[in-house]
């Protein structure tokens, strides 16, 4: 997912961080907005749910 978001927003990216956290659990941040937090929902997501909520932040 995370090449993903960066294909598809590369022009709007300044900077990308990934770090890798204990039991799958992860979050998705545009800024200091949270898009999306596995921790929270306790599932996982895909590309299809969280691409449409990014593109909306930078719309």
């Amino acid at each position: 997912m995370a090449g993903q978001i960066l294909e598809e927003f590369e022009q709007e990216i300044e900077s990308f961080t990934l770090i890798p956290s204990g039991g799958g659990v992860f979050e998705i941040m545009v800024g200091d907005e949270l898009v999306y937090s596995k921790k929270k929902t306790g599932r996982h997501t895909d590309y299809d749910e969280v691409g449409p909520l990014v593109r909306e932040l930078f719309a």
